[in-house]
């Protein structure tokens, strides 16, 4: 099997596995921290609901899908899509941990969208609610600590 081939098929698998979705964001929660654990990143929990929830979208274009957020996330951090969708269908298992998510960060009290950036072993560092038209530059900032909720 080709170098290119296999690449495909790993892909692919991890794809339907649901580890990874859009632009190397992870939908396991664990194997995220793992991840972030092996790799000494910071996770970066984005609470959305991606395919009803106005702010989640305007956020992930506005934000999520810039080069620059794109590029400093891959090498600083280890991205987590908690969705909370309402025409697309996610796995049981997907669901279980995404129910348990919004209850260990209190998200269904706060709303959406809600960002949580965690150290490597899970421990909360800061997190905000909403999208108020923040540029990538000001949420690369926010996660490095420079500006405050």
């Amino acid at each position: 099997m080709s170098y290119r081939n296999l690449v495909l098929v790993l892909l692919a698998f991890f794809s339907a596995s649901g580890v990874v979705s859009a632009a190397g964001w992870q939908t396991d929660y664990a194997k995220a921290l793992e991840l972030a654990k092996a790799e000494n990143k910071r996770v970066l929990l984005d609470f959305t609901g991606s395919d009803w929830c106005g702010p989640c979208i305007q956020f992930k274009k506005m934000v999520f899908s810039k080069p620059q957020f794109s590029t400093y996330a891959a090498k600083n951090l280890v991205l987590v899509e908690v969705d909370y969708p309402q025409q697309k269908k996610l796995s049981a298992a997907v669901v279980k941990q995404n129910e348990r998510l919004a209850k260990e960060y209190g998200i269904d009290v706060k709303g959406y969208p809600t960002v949580v950036l965690l150290d490597p072993n899970g421990k909360i560092l800061r997190e905000f609610t909403g999208y108020a038209g923040e540029s990538a530059s000001e949420i690369i900032d926010w996660i490095e600590g420079k500006i405050k909720n």
